[in-house]
């Protein structure tokens, strides 16, 4: 089964196709398909494809399910026997995604190709 690690808002996510994942928010429209450039690695099988950072030409598309909050979390800060209370909270704001497509793209740039065990030791 093919996945890949890609690289939004900073963070990295594991995606397989068929996947809704949950990302920072993107400014798109419910329904809108969305592109994700940022490809750190590509898994098929016994072969991994992974870049430095970045794969060239690789792309991950999806399928924006819908935006959303997430649950809300709250800070709460307190000095002992000063009276110094504060309660800070916020929601995280969200886009759910479904994983329609990886492609490797072009040319591969600065990439490894991992063979399975059997065919290196030959």
């Amino acid at each position: 089964m093919a996945f890949a690690i890609i690289r939004t808002g900073g963070r990295q996510h594991r995606v397989a196709e068929g996947d809704i994942v949950d990302v920072d928010f993107l400014n798109d429209e419910v329904g809108k398909e969305g592109v994700f450039a940022d490809v750190l690695l590509v898994a098929d099988g016994d072969n991994i494809t992974h870049g430095s950072p970045l794969i060239e030409g690789a792309t991950v598309t999806g399928e924006i399910v819908e935006q959303r909050k997430d649950k809300k979390v709250i800070a709460f800060k307190f000095r002992r026997r000063k009276g110094y209370h504060r309660t800070v909270g916020h929601r995280r704001k969200l886009t759910r995604v479904k994983i329609t497509g990886i492609s490797l793209g072009g040319e591969k740039k600065a990439t490894r190709t991992r063979k399975p065990k059997e065919e290196a030791a030959e």
